[in-house]
C-alpha cells in the first residue's frame, strides 16, 4: 500500500477511536445527569441489608458484573457474582433473604434474569436492577431501577454494547464508591484487603518494620569529636550519625552533606567537636508512623536519612532511602 492510501487508512482509524471516546464519554457525563433520589434508595437498600449483595448478568454485562462484585468485595461490601445462566441450575441456594441482588441487563428483558427474578424475591431477598430501559419487565420488579441508558452505542453498527456497558460499569462503580464512603472505609481497611499487593505494603508497612534499631542505628555523643563521628558513620554504613546526650535524648545529626560542607569550610577533623558541626534539632518520625509517611518527609525536605525518636525524644532508630526501597515501599 503506497504512502497515501496508508495515511488515509490511519487517519480513519484515529478519526474512529476519537469517535468511539467522545461518544463513551458523553454516555457516562449523561449519567450524572439521570441521577436522582433512586440511587440514594440504592445506597440506603444495601447498607440496610444483613446480608451480602449478589450481582448477576449475562453476556457483556455479565463482565462488568463480575467487576462490580469483586470493587464492592475489596471496598468493605461483602459480595459476589453469580451467572445468571448458572443461577437457574443450582446456585440460587447461595443467595438467602438478607441479600440484595443487583441484576445488570441493559435491555432489561434478559431471560435469564427474569427467570430467577420470581424465586429470588420469593426468598424474601430485594432486587436492584440496572438497565437502560426504565419500562423494562426488569426495571418494573425492582424494588430500586437505576437507569443506565445511553443514547447510542459507540459501534458504528450501534449494535455492539459499548457505551452501554461502559455506563453500567461508571454507575457500578459510583455506587461502590457511594457504600465505601457511607461505611467509613478507610486506607487501612483497603490495604487488609490488598495485603499482597504494592498498595497493601504502602498502607501496612510501618518505620519500626524498616528501620535499624540498636546496635545498628549510629550515634556519638555531644562532646565527641568530628573524627570519632566520622568513625561511627563509616561503621554504620548509614550515611549519618545522630548525636545524642547523656540520656540518649537527639540533639543533632550528621551526615554526609554535613561532611562536604566541612571539607569546603577547611574544618580541622582532627581537633573539631561534633557540636560544633552538626545539624541541631532534626526532623524525626515515630517509630508507629507508615512507612510511606518517612518517605513523603524524605522527598519534601529534600533528605536521605531519618532518625526515629520515641514519645520522650530519645533516639531508637533510623532510617534511609535504601531501607524504604527495600522494603519495597518506594
Amino acid at each position: 500500500m503506497s504512502s497515501a492510501p496508508l495515511a488515509a487508512a490511519h487517519a480513519r482509524v484515529l478519526d474512529l477511536a476519537r469517535r468511539v471516546l467522545s461518544i463513551e464519554a458523553e454516555a457516562v457525563q449523561a449519567l450524572a445527569g439521570q441521577l436522582d433520589e433512586t440511587f440514594t434508595r440504592a445506597v440506603d437498600l444495601i447498607l440496610a441489608s444483613p446480608g451480602r449483595v449478589i450481582v448477576s448478568g449475562i453476556g457483556k454485562t455479565g463482565h462488568i458484573g463480575r467487576k462490580f462484585a469483586a470493587t464492592l468485595a475489596s471496598t468493605g461490601t461483602p459480595a459476589y457474582f453469580v451467572h445468571a445462566a448458572e443461577a437457574a441450575h443450582g446456585d440460587l441456594g447461595m443467595i438467602t433473604a438478607d441479600d440484595v441482588l443487583v441484576a445488570i441487563s441493559y435491555s432489561g428483558s434478559s431471560e435469564e434474569l427474569l427467570k430467577i427474578v420470581p424465586l429470588v424475591k420469593r426468598q424474601g431477598a430485594h432486587l436492584i436492577a440496572l438497565t437502560g430501559n426504565p419500562d423494562s419487565p426488569l426495571a418494573r420488579e425492582a424494588d430500586v431501577h437505576l437507569n443506565g441508558a445511553v443514547r447510542e452505542e459507540a459501534c458504528p453498527l450501534n449494535l455492539a454494547p459499548t457505551a452501554s456497558t461502559t455506563a453500567a460499569l461508571a454507575l457500578s462503580d459510583a455506587l461502590a464508591v457511594a457504600l465505601l464512603d457511607a461505611r467509613g472505609f478507610g486506607p487501612d481497611d483497603f490495604a487488609r484487603s490488598h495485603p499482597g499487593g504494592a498498595l497493601g505494603r504502602r498502607l501496612l508497612t510501618h518505620v519500626s518494620d524498616v528501620m535499624r534499631s540498636g546496635g545498628d542505628v549510629p550515634r556519638v555523643a555531644e562532646e565527641a569529636l568530628l573524627a570519632d563521628a566520622l568513625m561511627e558513620m563509616t561503621r554504620a554504613g548509614l550515611g549519618m550519625t545522630a548525636i545524642v546526650d547523656a540520656h540518649e535524648h537527639i540533639v543533632g545529626i550528621y551526615t554526609d552533606g554535613d561532611l562536604r560542607r566541612s571539607l569546603a569550610s577547611g574544618c580541622n577533623f582532627s581537633t573539631a567537636r561534633i557540636a560544633d558541626v552538626m545539624s541541631r534539632k532534626p526532623k524525626t518520625i515515630h517509630a508507629g508512623a507508615l512507612a510511606v509517611e518517612a518517605a513523603e518527609m524524605m522527598e519534601r525536605l529534600r533528605i536521605s536519612e531519618l532518625l526515629v525518636a520515641g514519645p520522650d525524644g530519645k533516639l531508637v532508630g533510623a532510617l534511609n532511602h535504601h531501607d524504604l526501597m527495600r522494603a519495597k515501599v518506594i
